[in-house]
């Protein structure tokens, strides 16, 4: 289940690794993926669509754009009645 979720920075202002089912886009890449958990220093994303899996540092995602996200609920919502 995708919870659309995105990280929140600590008191200091520094970015805390998301938790599993957070919505989040790779700054590498560009691509949005769906944080299933922590491999080492890895945070370990999936496309919201499903796929296969890439390991991305935390410092290297952010939270999605209002578009990004909408797209990425679109894709999954069109992917539950086969299109």
């Amino acid at each position: 289940m995708v919870t659309m979720t995105v990280p929140t920075p600590d008191s200091g202002g520094h970015a805390v690794s998301p938790d599993a089912g957070a919505l989040v886009v790779d700054r590498r890449s560009g691509k949005v993926g769906v944080v299933l958990g922590h491999v080492g220093p890895y945070v370990q994303l999936r496309p919201p669509r499903g796929g296969r899996e890439w390991d991305v540092l935390p410092e290297d995602v952010r939270p999605p754009t209002l578009t990004e996200e909408l797209s990425a609920k679109v894709a999954v919502a069109n992917r539950r009645w086969g299109r």
